[in-house]
């Protein structure tokens, strides 16, 4: 069983930064492609930033480009979203999710894809 768990949210005013952390137990986490998505209230869910478990390939919402880092420590069992010059738009919960992948180069941005989700961790960004 993987567990996945979310830290690092709150409160924070326009133009400021936070960085959030994901760390999963339970299997190896290197076999496991990760993936940030959030989802803000009456709003579908957007995949937000997904690595491959080689780290070789990140991707990005257009919405975030440019302003969100995605990293990943897979000898601590961690990867990153690193968030700056936040926008009130950017308000949401954010979940992070692995979904194992025999492709070591591979990930994706949308959730339905992968197996295995955190409680979601509260970002809220003030005008």
């Amino acid at each position: 069983q993987v567990q996945v768990v979310e830290s690092g949210g709150g409160l924070v005013q326009a133009g400021g930064s936070l960085r959030l952390s994901c760390t999963a137990s339970g299997s190896s986490f290197g076999r496991y492609a990760m993936g940030w998505f959030r989802q803000a209230p009456g709003k579908e869910r957007e995949g937000v930033s997904c690595i491959s478990r080689s780290g070789r390939t990140t991707l990005y919402a257009d919405s975030v480009k440019g302003r969100f880092t995605m990293s990943a420590d897979n000898g601590e069992n961690m990867v990153y979203l690193q968030m700056n010059i936040l926008k009130p738009e950017d308000t949401a919960m954010y979940y992070c999710a692995l979904i194992y992948s025999s492709n070591a180069n591979w990930c994706s941005l949308f959730g339905k894809e992968y197996h295995y989700w955190g409680q979601g961790t509260q970002v809220t960004v003030s005008s």
